[in-house]
């Protein structure tokens, strides 16, 4: 059985998260600086299995494309053809900062960690990856 990957791409960072081989949890897994992305990508997919790889879809609340679709949908056409056997999914990442940082602040963490934007980015793409799941369920 392979993973899902979740990707919350950033302009300088990106949080990703994983699945359990099961599909059951999702654990923020790093966040990598944008630049590196793709050859983490390759690395991590030649170690593990995955299956789906879930990209976040940043949308306006008036649900027009966001200002960093410009440089996600290039990655992502990207990523397709250098992994053309893994499909890849778009879920909408509107409140998903919001709920990462309402995750930290809710978990008791000190005022220096809840500022570690590293941190917010993890848990957004954590988030993004439980919401996929959740839909997959029905």
């Amino acid at each position: 059985m392979g993973r899902i990957l979740a990707i919350d791409y950033g302009k300088k960072r990106t949080g990703i998260a994983v699945s359990d081989p099961l599909k059951i949890i999702a654990n923020g897994l790093t966040t990598i600086e944008t630049p590196r992305l793709l050859d983490f990508l390759l690395d991590y997919v030649q170690k593990e299995k995955v299956e789906t790889i879930v990209v976040g879809y940043p949308k306006q609340m008036n649900n027009e494309d966001s200002e960093n679709m410009k440089r996600i949908t290039p990655f992502v056409n990207t990523l397709k053809k250098r992994l053309p056997e893994i499909p890849i999914c778009w879920v909408d990442e509107r409140f998903t900062s919001v709920l990462a940082h309402q995750a930290i602040r809710d978990g008791g963490l000190k005022k220096k960690t809840r500022q570690d934007k590293a941190l917010v980015d993890e848990i957004s793409a954590t988030i993004i990856l439980q919401s996929y799941m959740e839909s997959l369920r029905g």
